[in-house]
């Protein structure tokens, strides 16, 4: 293999692995509708990229056409300095992606001082094109072609589905806004999964809002100018009026292993802002009266087969999901001691399109790779993504509701039921297996997450009469399996429940 293959390569691979590990797990680029713009920009280079690799994978470019591939670096060059601005621009890299962009930088410098003495070679013969097939090289650029234009493809409709939403956004009318003066929601956690869709039901009835973000130069992109975004909680004045706040904010906790580092991680990102909201509710003028904290039925832990879980259930000391979630409400607990109404939603799996456990497991269901896992009959806990928010507005509207609540559909399943669910909902059948040995082994405790599950009971749910606009697991998966709506518009109450905001009283 030639230097300038293996360069090309390697470049290749490192890009992916920005592709994957910054863009999608860490920035989730395709679900931000501030990074429309720096997706195109991916999509345009990695077309040129797919350009690139097939035509150096078969062919020799002399004469003139030396200067259509020196064009197509030149362009991809260009495209890279754009990318720079607007990633400075639209949001902070962590210091990881910036060392590899400069790696990945001097890789590509590196691939064009060798990729010059060649094109000048091509330059001085007579125009035209001669086949150079390198054998297992040739077809390995070719297989890399054919995923760097998928992935172009990709981020073109990541950017076409971005500007629907954003102008479906702009036309949704919304009540008229209260004065500045008066009381704000502060939500923490507004650019993640269910932090999206709780601002958007919050603006439309006309609340001011507060959102807390680690970057906010991407938030502010992200939301309408009439929310305010602040990137540290020093940034609110005593005086300010706060009448809620709403904690969602935390590191994901399916995804890297649980190793030491990562759990003190995971522990630390959720427990550690939520004694930072303490310390504002004691220095604000007007303490909040209510903080809805976001934990999840992880806080039973993996409780005997046919255990029934509710609001009054013990915590599972040792099982460190259980002990996450048993800090995390620890935490929250603490600012009643303010004279705040905490509520601490236990939420089940949140099934969405755009994030969660939803979209990779429908992909595989849509292309009939369903899997039951291990002997499938552990519990999911699941609720949709419009109930999620339904919750933390109910939670928020109803002065009695304080302590636990589970947030879960009433209509319980096993892993098996579930997967054979959502296969139906593509028109599939879940066939495959997945041994649980090997999931254990991989995963390690994490794996409790997809082999132990909870019976929960939505005890309080019910009692309270809250309103599930899916309370079964079929009407769920045939909503998420459908085309995606408009965002659902709140229409001013009257006391009665519509379709729209009946979730939400």
């Amino acid at each position: 293999m030639h230097i300038l293959d293996a360069v090309l390569i390697g470049q290749a691979l490192l890009g992916a692995f920005d592709n994957l590990w910054h863009h999608e797990w860490a920035a989730r680029l395709p679900q931000r509708r501030g990074a429309r713009r720096e997706l195109a920009l991916h999509a345009g280079r990695e077309a040129l990229y797919g350009a690139l690799f097939l035509g150096l994978a078969w062919w020799s470019w002399h004469g003139a056409l030396a200067a259509v591939v020196a064009a197509v670096l030149g362009v991809e060059v260009l495209i890279t300095l754009t990318d720079f601005l607007e990633e400075d621009r639209t949001r902070q890299l962590p210091p990881f992606e910036r060392w590899l962009h400069t790696v990945l930088t001097v890789c590509y410098g590196l691939f064009l001082g060798l990729m010059g003495p060649r094109l000048l070679a091509w330059w001085q013969e007579p125009t035209g094109l001669e086949a150079a097939g390198r054998g297992p090289v040739s077809w390995l650029f070719t297989a890399m072609a054919i995923v760097v234009w998928a992935w172009s493809a990709r981020n073109v409709l990541a950017v076409q589905r971005l500007r629907r939403e954003a102008a479906a956004l702009e036309d949704q009318p919304a009540r008229p806004l209260q004065p500045r003066h008066a009381s704000a929601v502060l939500v923490t956690g507004a650019t993640g999964f269910v932090g999206q869709a709780l601002v958007r039901r919050l603006r439309a009835q006309g609340r001011r809002l507060i959102v807390l973000s680690r970057d906010p130069k991407q938030a502010r992109l992200q939301f309408s100018a009439d929310i305010a975004v602040i990137g540290t909680l020093d940034d609110i004045a005593a005086e300010t009026r706060i009448e809620a706040i709403v904690h969602l904010a935390g590191a994901r906790v399916l995804g890297r292993p649980w190793t030491r580092a990562r759990r003190r991680e995971l522990m630390e990102s959720r427990t550690g802002l939520t004694e930072q909201l303490h310390r504002l509710a004691r220095r604000l003028e007007r303490p909040p009266q209510v903080l809805v904290a976001a934990s999840a039925v992880g806080f039973y832990g993996a409780p005997e087969a046919g255990a029934l879980c509710d609001e009054a259930s013990p915590a599972q000391p040792g099982v460190f999901q259980s002990d996450l979630c048993a800090a995390i409400e620890h935490e929250a607990m603490r600012l009643e001691t303010v004279g705040m109404r905490v509520v601490r939603l236990r939420f089940g799996v949140i099934l969405g399109r755009e994030d969660g456990a939803y979209p990779m497991q429908a992909l595989a269901a849509r292309f009939g790779l369903g899997a039951q896992l291990g002997d499938g009959r552990q519990p999911v806990p699941w609720i949709h993504l419009d109930d999620a928010v339904g919750f933390i507005d109910w939670a928020l509207r109803r002065p009695d509701v304080r302590g636990a609540v589970n947030a879960v559909a009433p209509d319980r399943c096993s892993q098996a039921v579930f997967s054979a669910v959502l296969a139906a909902s593509f028109g599939r059948t879940a066939w495959m297996r997945m041994p649980a040995a090997p999931l254990r082994w991989l995963a390690g405790e994490m794996s409790t997450l997809l082999l132990d599950g909870q019976r929960v009971v939505p005890h309080i749910a019910q009692a309270g009469g809250f309103v599930y606009r899916f309370p079964t697991l079929a009407a769920a998966l045939r909503d998420l399996a459908s085309h995606p709506q408009a965002p659902v518009r709140i229409r001013p109450s009257d006391g009665g429940r519509t379709a729209d905001d009946a979730a939400s009283m």
